[in-house]
């Protein structure tokens, strides 16, 4: 991922927490081979994609792939600077907030252009958050909009809005808007680097569902094609305005349906970077690859989720799920399934954002077997004594969701087993038509660097990210505390209470925490740098000239 005075102080806090997880390659540059050359300013890369669950509209993308790709094509009011969590301004002049947080007035720079040529204004934004927020546009993530004011009346819990305008918005002349919000909210300007708060062209408008197959953005790439399953590509703007010029002339972002495949076309340079090696390939991946192989850390976490609308899950005592947990033997399957690509997860929250916590969800998260027995004993056990693990079979999930069920299987007499779906975008939709049979493979990365978003943009009753039904008032409400802290760092601290009401509830099963292992083609120059979100910084990586 990527001043206004007051956006300092904010990113003085996160600066701490990011530190230590740095990414974008850390000192390591790469060998001489890598950096033999010179780079090719039009040269194309290619990057592993799946089909993106909907059209490529800004607010219709919580999932990794169809943000991939609206990340290239959009620019933000705000990014983070890599390894360091730093509030950049990208096309915001400023964020700043009035004396509780409650208000902010946004100034953009002047001059920029989207893709056809229309100025970015701050109309585009305000006509952007307020469709997107409405109801009836049936945007994946409109819940991001439900801290503004008015949001209740764009899109109320039953029948149709009462307007199309949220009144806590108002633009106060080309470049400038102000943001009224329901209660004073210290990290706002942070959530406003997601996707969701692109801003939209006029065009967009007329015919959205048109514009979803031919988006038209702000940011360093334009879009130019979209062959459904197969391919998308992105061009670089040369009137982009923002200071992430892309170094090389586009994107090809090519499907592919496993991960082998994948694997297999990087190996022979018919793709510069695929997003995960095999588990087949962790044990040799580095020898095959040599420097141009990845093994870093970023802020993410693996879960499986109860869906709890379901039979097994639908009132069940959270002791049931605690005992699942402990039945979990995560040392050993991240050793050896996992060949220590992964650690094991201590907090729902991940290392690398503010407010993570070592050790936060103490026993819960170690392995016990005979424990974990007795916890689903005195729970009242797993109805019909069987759990189903959904997944996504386009990546390689399998071996660790075998392992995981074969752990608790042994430890606890509990049947359990993979139902494999056959892409990322057939998982999602089973999670979104509350189709899923028990359980299902949940990973988080981070939006934004504090620990409310590994919290209440995912258990939060109304959340976008909750595709589980799991609801607890009290969590609500201490969440809300939260927001209206003076400070950020009172909001983190509350959050970390939230976080050991969770540990009581258990509305996910936290199993461990990411790393990117991966690799480029030798068709790269130097080494591809990351963001802390795991995905290259795709506007920064060069070609070499052939």
């Amino acid at each position: 991922m990527r001043g206004a005075r007051s956006a300092k102080w904010v990113a003085g806090a996160i600066v701490v927490a990011l530190a230590a997880t740095a990414c974008g390659g850390g000192d390591d540059t790469g060998s001489d081979d890598m950096n033999k050359g010179k780079a090719d300013p039009n040269g194309i890369v290619t990057a592993q994609l799946s089909e993106p669950q909907n059209p490529l509209q800004p607010a219709n993308a919580k999932e990794s792939q169809g943000s991939r790709v609206l990340r290239t094509i959009f620019a933000g009011l705000v990014d983070y600077e890599p390894g360091t969590g730093e509030l950049e301004y990208v096309n915001a002049e400023s964020v700043t907030p009035n004396d509780d947080s409650s208000e902010w007035t946004v100034k953009l720079k002047a001059g920029w252009k989207f893709h056809d040529g229309t100025p970015v204004t701050a109309q585009s934004y305000v006509d952007s958050w307020n469709w997107s927020a409405n109801i009836k546009n049936n945007q994946t993530n409109s819940s991001w909009f439900a801290d503004i004011v008015g949001y209740e009346d764009v899109h109320p819990e039953k029948g149709d809005p009462k307007t199309d305008k949220m009144s806590g918005l108002k633009v106060v002349d080309e470049t400038t808007f102000t943001v009224k919000l329901t209660q004073p909210v210290s990290y706002f300007a942070y959530k406003l680097g997601y996707d969701v708060w692109a801003p939209l062209p006029e065009a967009f408008f007329k015919d959205p569902e048109k514009y979803g197959e031919n988006p038209i953005g702000n940011g360093p790439y334009k879009f130019v094609s979209w062959e459904h399953n197969k391919l998308i590509k992105v061009r670089k703007f040369d009137g982009y305005k923002g200071p992430n010029k892309a170094k090389n002339g586009g994107i090809d972002f090519k499907n592919y349906t496993t991960a082998d495949a994948a694997y297999s076309d990087l190996r022979s340079n018919n793709v510069d970077w695929i997003e995960q090696v095999p588990t087949t390939a962790l044990t040799n991946y580095k020898t095959d690859l040599g420097d141009r192989a990845i093994d870093q850390e970023y802020s993410a976490v693996q879960s499986i989720v109860p869906a709890f609308y379901t039979k097994t899950f639908k009132d069940i005592d959270p002791k049931v799920i605690q005992g699942l947990s402990m039945a979990i033997d995560r040392e050993t399957i991240t050793k050896t399934v996992l060949q220590g690509t992964r650690t094991p997860a201590d907090s729902y929250v991940a290392p690398g954002v503010l407010g993570y916590k070592k050790g936060a969800l103490g026993d819960i998260v170690k392995f016990d077997a005979a424990q974990a027995k007795k916890l689903i004993q005195e729970g009242g056990g797993v109805p019909g004594n069987k759990i189903q693990i959904q997944y996504n079979a386009d990546q390689d999930h399998k071996p660790w969701v075998d392992a995981v069920c074969n752990s608790i299987r042994k430890s606890t007499g509990v049947d359990c087993v993979g139902d494999p779906k056959p892409t990322f975008q057939a998982d999602l939709d089973a999670r979104d038509n509350d189709e899923v049979k028990s359980m299902y493979r949940g990973g988080w990365v981070l939006d934004y660097p504090v620990n409310s978003n590994f919290m209440r943009d995912l258990y939060g009753t109304t959340a976008a990210g909750n595709t589980s039904g799991y609801s607890n008032k009290e969590f609500d409400e201490l969440s809300s505390e939260a927001d209206k802290a003076s400070s950020i760092d009172e909001t983190v601290k509350l959050y970390q209470e939230a976080e050991q009401l969770l540990a009581k509830d258990m509305p996910a099963i936290p199993l461990w925490f990411y790393k990117v292992n991966s690799g480029q083609s030798t068709n790269i120059l130097g080494k591809i740098p990351y963001g802390q979100d795991g995905d290259p910084i795709f506007d920064q990586v060069q070609v070499k000239q052939k």
